[in-house]
């Protein structure tokens, strides 16, 4: 199965763990896309991409220019798609692109679409809202598959604002944000069990509520609480991360991480923040984290809201530390946790699934079957993961 890939962002991991899983279901992929850094990749997951340009995080109309650059650009992209039998693209802006592209070079390729953030501007009610919606649904009624990463997405978007039941020719697929399998064996918690706790807030950080709350904790309380910020800050959400991080005691931020280092960054904490309020009446209560999997992959507790996806996810599985208000409760619960209370919150995740937090061969078989028609996967397996993944 060849697939022709679409990405928002070359320099975004999550694309290239979805590269991998394609092609560990046996499909050929090649990739293309728009990238937030200077330059773009010479490699993502063994493949050299072809570069759509530079976009800007939170910049939509320098985004939207770029769209229509790369539409413009588009007949460049016919040997890009000589041959696919899938597109798949990744968000909205590359969803225009590569069904453009489609309809030009590889008409008879199944389209699929890859949503995994729900802007706030797709709720609207006003023109750019309708507007939005109505590329969407065209795009929609073109496509043979939906991917999303949360069963929020479906329930509180995708069916009341795209009517996704009455789409009879689409497949919806969830496909969590797991992590990649490794037989690297997790690592204790390197942190005695008491206080200050540790808390880590990994990965895309842009919710300043959230931000707030952990400065003003950690200042106020050093003997309860340490707060480690690893991973790439929305600048444009804040009004000066680096300061305030900075001037907060007991806050350190260390700057993106790679992968390799998940074991070390996790095995320091004592809980994962799974807490955001970035778009708090759409996209925050409905996504479930890359940091929810990461730290439940190293048998880290995560601490949630009880009125979000991931809240409700994880009390499902009896997992995490759940408050209906975090900066209201967290204080109160951190002051009269035990080393014994908090051994048997850890030991809950140590004992839970690994399939829960790590992808397996039906993840990606699943995936490629969904997009690409229920003939599509039984290529190359991949190996089972092994039994000690999120065993301390």
């Amino acid at each position: 199965m060849k697939v022709a890939y679409f990405v928002h962002d070359l320099s975004d991991a999550a694309v290239a763990k979805r590269v991998w899983m394609l092609q560990q279901a046996g499909a050929e992929v090649r990739l293309a896309g728009f990238r937030r850094t200077a330059e773009p990749p010479a490699s993502v997951a063994g493949i050299a991409p072809v570069d759509l340009g530079r976009t800007r995080d939170a910049r939509l109309i320098s985004r939207a220019g770029s769209v229509l650059g790369a539409l413009a650009r588009s007949p460049a992209l016919g040997r890009f798609l000589a041959g696919a039998e899938v597109v798949l693209a990744r968000n909205l802006e590359v969803y225009v692109v590569a069904g453009f592209a489609r309809a030009l070079h590889a008409p008879r390729a199944r389209l699929a679409y890859e949503c995994l953030d729900v802007h706030r501007l797709m709720l609207g009610r006003g023109l750019a809202g309708r507007a939005l919606r109505g590329l969407e649904s065209g795009l929609m009624d073109r496509s043979g598959a939906l991917i999303v990463s949360s069963p929020a997405f479906l329930s509180a978007y995708f069916e009341p604002f795209q009517h996704l039941s009455q789409r009879a020719g689409l497949t919806a697929l969830v496909v969590e944000n797991k992590t990649f399998p490794d037989t690297a064996p997790a690592r204790a918690a390197g942190s005695p069990a008491g206080p200050p706790w540790r808390i880590g807030w990994f990965g895309m950080i842009r919710c300043r509520r959230s931000l707030d709350f952990l400065c003003d904790l950690a200042r106020r309380r050093p003997d309860l609480v340490q707060v480690e910020i690893r991973g790439r800050p929305s600048y444009t959400e804040f009004d000066d991360f680096d300061r305030q991080t900075a001037a907060a005691p007991g806050v350190s931020f260390g700057g993106p991480y790679r992968p390799e280092e998940l074991p070390g960054l996790y095995g320091a904490l004592h809980f994962n923040w799974s807490v955001d309020y970035f778009q708090d009446e759409g996209n925050s209560r409905w996504l479930l984290p890359n940091r929810l999997y990461e730290g439940g992959r190293f048998g880290v507790p995560p601490i949630a809201r009880t009125d979000s996806e991931t809240g409700h996810w994880l009390m499902a599985q009896g997992l995490g530390a759940v408050f209906d208000r975090p900066e209201v409760g967290l204080e109160a619960f951190l002051d009269a946790l035990t080393p014994e209370a908090y051994a048997a919150l850890r030991a809950g995740h140590l004992a839970a699934p690994q399939g829960l937090f790590v992808m397996g061969p039906e993840d990606c078989e699943r995936l490629l079957a969904a997009i690409g028609g229920p003939d599509a996967a039984g290529g190359r397996r991949l190996a089972p993961p092994a039994s000690t993944l999120i065993r301390a």
